[in-house]
């Protein structure tokens, strides 16, 4: 864990920093709003102090409340991973700007995590599905995304039919045994 990173990270970020600088074994972790993403992703890959130039990832996070954009960064001035977690986007509405400018292959990333999740990535030139048909209506990572099986709405009251118990056809006469209600093999 490098205990130099937290340090430049609250000097430089505090004021914008929506909670705790987090580490833990090689990762150090800041949670900033949606609007501080552009200014405070350049700095991480502008200033020499940090140096983070390679976007690994960037992925929809859905809490239940609300949703995250989480984007994992490396430089060579820190040992450590670093993750900026976008917070408190509006379920309703999630919006946050693109970072295309200063990763041209976040393009992809954020085209995923919008057909995913539904989140806008504000500046994104191409911002269209990349996995579901063009005119899918709903975003299936997101947790209020139901299947037309799921187990919460199915007329089987809550048991999938992959998952209900049944005895086996052509089964002989007596190689099946009722154990509290439901047949079970031998």
């Amino acid at each position: 864990m490098d205990r130099a990173i937290r340090q430049r990270l609250e000097e430089r970020f505090g004021d914008v920093l929506a909670g705790p600088v987090r580490q833990r074994h090689d990762e150090t972790e800041i949670r900033i709003g949606p609007g501080d993403v552009p200014d405070v992703l350049r700095a991480l890959y502008d200033e020499p102090t940090f140096g983070f130039q390679l976007l690994a990832d960037l992925a929809g996070v859905d809490t239940g409340d609300s949703m995250e954009v989480v984007y994992h960064l490396w430089g060579a001035s820190s040992p450590d991973w670093l993750r900026v977690i976008a917070v408190g986007l509006d379920r309703d509405a999630p919006r946050v700007p693109s970072i295309v400018s200063l990763w041209p292959g976040a393009e992809w990333l954020e085209r995923e995590a919008y057909d995913m999740f539904g989140i806008i990535f504000e500046g994104n030139r191409d911002l269209r599905r990349i996995f579901m048909p063009p005119d899918y209506k709903s975003f299936p990572l997101r947790k209020d995304f139901y299947l037309p099986d799921d187990a919460a709405r199915s007329p089987g009251a809550g048991v999938r039919a992959m998952e209900a118990t049944h005895a086996p056809r052509n089964a002989p006469p007596g190689a099946i045994r009722r154990v509290g209600g439901q047949a079970g093999p031998r």
